[in-house]
């Protein structure tokens, strides 16, 4: 009921944040490099390597139908900027020439591929399938980094689901200290930094479809992205491109899902308890292991709301985790206790715990537990718009959370609005907004 209350009095201000976004969406002139997005470029020549100007190429997307195109210029050469990733089908037709089909091309988050195409002299009518390979390296930036794939953040084991864990399958990321100042993690949600390159885990600059996640106060991802909107994600080490900055250390870009023309869903649960876990060292027998349960359950759908058109996407996500948390003190034995004659200090006896075990130098001693709960709810919403084959409305994203452990209500919105204006030129809105509020 509390998410509820505090979603009713923000309203009024997302409905004005939405006006606006939709103001400067259309009426703004400010341009902005892609950062979570992907281009496609290459270079059309015939069978004798020269150029082919003027030739029509049309990237498809394979998951939700959306086609971009241009066409090449006087050298033969094209490009097509702020594509989402995902799998493309590339078409291209010329006067003259047959006409290619390149399938198998994978766009991954801010990528550049290099698709050269070779055409055929012949009938556009006839038609050449060609399949994409991907490139050993990617040589058209400086960047070092590495992308984690959808398969990978999807399907590979994680001990608590916590997004910021796959960092460390990047090379140069080593396992955060416990005791580091952002990197201590917080029970039930894990670490919220990442030390990479060398680099404090204070200066990574965590990006979101293109905008800043971090927390302005110390500079840490503002809250766990769930498992299940991630599509996929990079981390740039060194080198960065010019339209990063914000930060000194690693570039993290995350990708979320979005809906494609097929309807899709999933629900999961998974369960942690006690029984396989080993004994804490300091809970001596015959104490017991103090109890364990950790819930994490939820479901994300996604969709067409109008084929090739409009595309929505949900997901919820929650926790419910009781940990015992294992106390060991000592306390005065039987004989102490019959020797106490002072009537203040009688009164006190029956306030202090009998003995039931002893500490780690015998000392009679009382073990137990006390109970740590943690209940996490967390959700979001995406929509997603193709105004024209050049022309895309992404959003507004909101990203609602709660958390009764900390007693923290948190919202974040999103959005972007993106228009292709030429081959090396595309103009792009992201109006956002994050909100807090700690009881």
């Amino acid at each position: 009921m509390d998410l509820k209350r505090m979603f009713l009095r923000l309203l009024p201000r997302f409905s004005v944040f939405l006006a606006l976004w939709v103001l400067i969406a259309f009426a703004s002139t400010m341009s902005l490099r892609a950062q979570s997005t992907a281009t496609l470029r290459g270079t059309v020549n015939d069978q004798s390597g020269a150029s082919v100007p003027n030739a029509t190429i049309v990237a498809h997307n394979e998951n939700t139908g959306v086609e971009s195109s241009t066409q090449s210029d006087d050298t033969g050469q094209f490009q097509i900027p702020a594509l989402f990733v995902g799998p493309y089908r590339l078409t291209v037709t010329a006067a003259g020439f047959q006409t290619a089909v390149v399938t198998g091309i994978t766009l991954d988050v801010a990528s550049t591929v290099v698709q050269n195409i070779q055409l055929k002299l012949g009938s556009t009518q006839q038609q050449v399938t060609i399949t994409g390979e991907p490139p050993v390296i990617e040589a058209t930036t400086i960047t070092v980094g590495q992308t984690i794939e959808e398969k990978t953040v999807q399907e590979i084991p994680l001990n608590g689901r916590h997004f910021v864990d796959l960092g460390l399958l990047i090379p140069g990321t080593v396992t955060p200290p416990q005791n580091g100042f952002l990197t201590a993690p917080l029970r039930g949600q894990g670490s919220f930094a990442i030390n990479t390159a060398g680099q404090r885990e204070d200066t990574t600059n965590f990006m979101i479809n293109g905008i800043n996640l971090n927390d302005e106060l110390q500079n840490q991802i503002s809250f766990q992205p769930s498992i299940n909107t991630v599509q996929e994600f990079k981390v740039d080490n060194s080198t960065f491109s010019a339209e990063y900055g914000h930060n000194s250390g690693s570039v993290v870009n995350i990708a979320t899902r979005n809906g494609t023309n097929a309807l899709h869903g999933e629900l999961f649960e998974f369960f942690r308890n006690e029984k396989l876990d080993a004994r804490n060292f300091f809970t001596f027998f015959p104490a017991t292991k103090p109890p364990f349960k950790r819930n994490n359950f939820g479901a994300d759908v996604g969709g067409p709301i109008a084929k090739n058109r409009a595309f929505f996407y949900a997901s919820y996500e929650g926790l419910r985790q009781r940990q015992g948390i294992s106390i060991s003190t000592d306390v005065p034995t039987d004989a102490q206790r019959a020797a106490v004659t002072d009537p203040v200090i009688l009164k006190l006896l029956p306030l202090i715990q009998h003995a039931n075990g002893v500490d780690a130098n015998g000392n009679p001693a009382f073990n137990g537990a006390a109970t740590a709960p943690v209940n996490i709810d967390q959700g979001t919403g995406d929509l997603q718009f193709n105004l024209g084959s050049n022309d895309r409305l992404h959003g507004p994203s909101a990203r609602p959370a709660r958390g009764t452990d900390t007693r923290r209500k948190q919202l974040a919105g999103l959005g972007r609005h993106t228009a292709i204006a030429a081959p090396d030129c595309d103009h792009q809105r992201r109006p956002h907004f994050q909100c807090q509020r700690h009881q």
